[in-house]
């Protein structure tokens, strides 16, 4: 389902706070007179005369290897056409957050006021100094392919327009597993093309390239097939001109076996698709509405493989598959160009990465059983976390190989090891937390359904079909709060006010009754209960009327968590609930617990939070890695009462659970730093594992540290949710954002699927 974006959000999402996407933070210390003066003047002076003396070392000195130029003049945005420079800005800031989380690339994105290619040349160069590599932006074609060869031809960093290269990458590694598919050789296809602006220019090439045959492809545009007998080509259209009898489409699709539309949608029908020879592969690319509809196509030969460029269809064929990882591999050698040999590397690295076994973690994020290579996953899917290692190495190893590299890899194990460890804050958990939530919707019910940011959050779950929200409050105020807010697309949501009589509220207050008849409440009392927003709501996931509960932005912690206590109660085997937050981090996901519920926690109390957490972390397919922390380190301090049950606990969980990757009691400065373990603990099973799950002495001190990691912009915050419940019910902190309301909704949503 495509994602449905209004337009005041999206001003929203980049006026408030700092406007903008982006912001420049320092590496280096600089909170002291020394910091400042060794980082500016005086001290600046040294490196500035060692790259004076030798250039290669601002390398060395500067961020120069790690910074490419996003650069645009705004004349060919994507479905916007020439808005200018500066109205171009949002998307080169885009591409720029793109290079950052999928590939930790640091980018400046320039916006030149410049239409005439020679002085848009002339310009770049003149800025190059500052970068490893220029990412070539939205420029209008033919200008784009002369402004990406002379800069290729007269820079000695890496240059390229995604806007060409990215997709043709994508596109032919697409193409090799497709015809693999079929039992097609690339120099026997029959390949006719739709569109012949630059994307399609460079496909036409990289398939040439690859292997199909010049005179075996033809390209159309507006007017029909180039061919012998046009006279109104451009020089990059001469190119492709062809000896044909064809001049439209209809007549060139028949007996091809493969279609490339990079062009606008609908245009092409099912009756040319069934003239198509047998097997045919058609990659209907235009966004968002491609050539033809994927199950139209699909409905009219059984026999086709069908790419798009839509993430709701099998095989999207998306850009972010290559361009970071292609800059990351050609920066990480120095590149002094992208060569053909390093486009073609990436291109088959992207295809044999299709071929491998999918790790679990991407079956669980796009909801699938068993991806593997076939008609319907031809390319790997975009969040796979093997594409960095798979494409920079690739891209890297060509760039050696062709001999523009200037610093070449020796130890590629480390490599690999450096590109894992490159990705900073780890967003991808969110994002894939979403994919998955987003393929089996679960019914989420939302007890503060009459506040407004609960009702955000709700729209931008329908619309990102990551949960079926239901609200519970009172009717008339959230219908007024629709209409004054523009929400009217969740005016169709269920809406349920518990004080209206209803016959659910008896049953569920018989239900209450049954349970807690022996522990002081009456039916009288059971009935009252049901009046409250928080029992009906949980009485509803108990019940099977809705598949989890999330409450908490206006009520205390202690009161949302006694509903739950009472009707849910514990699962099988376990005998308290725990509370759980997942930060967030520049280290990856960490989960901290018990962070809201058990206040002083026994031997037992530790072990079972300990096993709860394993649980969890294993749901979202990562291998736990738990540290029961404390003020001392393996038995320094005994006597201490903490002390001693975290190393009590240790030792049951080492004798009873002696899979689990476990140890303490250790100071969190250890768990956090493994050279510093390795080096005054090399006993400890924690030793060369990148722990990921911390046990807290106390509810104060997981309180603590979540709350402060939090406020210093550190770790972004997910949670409270809860472990050890019978079923799916979380509670959010009080005065949550409409942000942390939709994670706590994705992650509910998932943990209701998975049980």
């Amino acid at each position: 389902m495509a994602t449905k974006i209004r337009k005041k959000d999206t001003l929203a999402y980049h006026q408030e706070g700092r406007p903008g996407k982006i912001e420049v933070v320092p590496t280096k210390p600089s909170n002291s007179q020394r910091d400042l003066s060794i980082a500016y003047s005086p001290g600046v002076a040294d490196p500035c005369l060692e790259i004076k003396d030798d250039v290669e070392n601002v390398y060395k000195y500067t961020a120069k290897g790690n910074l490419v130029g996003v650069i645009s003049n705004g004349t060919a945005v994507l479905g916007l056409g020439d808005i200018g420079p500066e109205a171009s800005k949002p998307v080169m800031e885009g591409k720029g957050v793109l290079f950052k989380i999928f590939a930790d690339i640091d980018v400046f994105d320039i916006e030149i006021d410049q239409k005439d290619p020679e002085k848009f040349v002339e310009t770049v160069k003149a800025l190059a100094p500052t970068f490893g590599g220029i990412n070539l932006e939205d420029i209008k074609a033919p200008d784009c392919f002369y402004i990406e060869e002379r800069l290729k031809e007269e820079l000695d960093i890496p240059v390229m327009h995604d806007d060409q290269h990215g997709t043709a990458i994508i596109t032919a590694a697409a193409l090799y597993n497709a015809a693999e598919c079929v039992g097609k050789n690339l120099e026997d296809l029959k390949v006719v093309f739709n569109g012949a602006g630059a994307s399609a220019s460079s496909c036409a090439k990289l398939f040439i390239s690859s292997g199909v045959k010049a005179e075996n492809l033809l390209m159309a545009d507006s007017k029909g097939i180039i061919n012998t007998r046009r006279s109104d080509l451009n020089e990059e259209k001469k190119y492709f001109q062809r000896e044909t009898e064809h001049d439209t489409l209809e007549q060139a699709l028949v007996d091809a076996d493969v279609f490339v539309g990079l062009s606008v949608g609908g245009i092409l029908s099912p009756k040319m698709i069934r003239s198509m020879a047998k097997d045919p592969i058609v990659f209907a690319l235009a966004n968002p509405t491609p050539e033809i509809n994927y199950h139209e196509a699909k409905k009219a030969r059984k026999d086709i493989i069908m790419a798009t460029g839509r993430s709701d269809n099998p095989n999207q064929v998306n850009n972010v598959l290559g361009f970071p990882f292609i800059f990351r591999g050609a920066l990480d050698v120095r590149a002094r160009k992208i060569n053909e040999e390093m486009k073609l590397a990436a291109a088959q690295a992207i295809a044999d990465l299709a071929k491998e076994t999918v790790p679990e973690i991407v079956n669980l994020a796009y909801n699938e059983s068993n991806l593997q290579f076939g008609p319907e996953y031809i390319i790997p899917k975009p969040f796979d976390p093997r594409l960095i290692v798979q494409v920079a190495t690739a891209v890297a190893k060509a760039a050696m190989d062709s001999g523009v590299a200037r610093k070449p890899i020796t130890d590629w194990d480390a490599y690999r090891e450096s590109l894992l460890s490159r990705l900073g804050r780890d967003d991808k958990f969110i994002r894939l937390a979403q994919e998955k939530a987003s393929k089996n919707p679960q019914r989420v019910v939302l007890a503060e359904g009459d506040e407004l940011k609960t009702l955000k959050a709700a729209q931008i779950v329908v619309d990102e079909g990551l949960a079926r929200p239901i609200l519970l409050g009172r009717r008339k105020k959230i219908e007024q709060l629709i209409t004054e807010n523009g929400l009217e697309d969740i005016s169709h949501l269920p809406v349920i006010d518990p004080h209206e009589e209803n016959e659910r509220s008896e049953i569920y207050a018989k239900m209450l009754f049954e349970k807690r008849q022996r522990k002081g409440i009456t039916l009288y009392e059971a009935r009252k209960y049901m009046r409250d927003r928080n029992y009906y709501g949980v009485a509803m996931t108990q019940m099977g009327d809705a598949d989890c509960f999330v409450s908490g932005t206006t009520r205390r912690y202690s009161e949302v968590i006694k509903p739950i206590f009472k009707i849910l109660g514990t699962a099988p085997e376990v005998e308290r609930i725990a509370g759980m937050y997942i930060m967030l981090t520049k280290k990856g996901p960490m989960f901290f617990a018990d962070t809201t519920v058990i206040k002083e926690p026994g031997v037992e109390d530790v072990v079972q939070i300990t096993r709860l957490l394993a649980q969890a972390i294993k749901r979202i397919n990562l291998t736990p890695r738990i540290a029961l922390l404390g003020y001392s380190n393996f038995g320094s301090n005994h006597g201490d009462k903490t002390a001693d049950i975290m190393a009590k606990a240790t030792d049951i969980l080492h004798h009873e659970n002696p899979e689990l990757i476990v140890d303490g009691e250790i100071q969190a400065n250890f768990a956090l730093t493994p050279e510093l373990l390795k080096e005054n603990f090399p006993f400890s099973t924690l030793v060369d594992k990148k722990v990921n799950g911390f046990v807290f002495p106390n509810l104060a001190a997981g309180n603590i540290a979540y709350k402060m990691l939090q406020s210093f912009d550190a770790a972004e915050a997910l949670g409270p949710l809860l472990l050890g419940a019978n079923k799916s019910a979380h509670i959010l902190q009080m005065g949550a954002s409409v942000r942390e309301i939709v994670n706590m909704i994705t992650l509910a949503s998932v943990d209701a699927q998975t049980r």
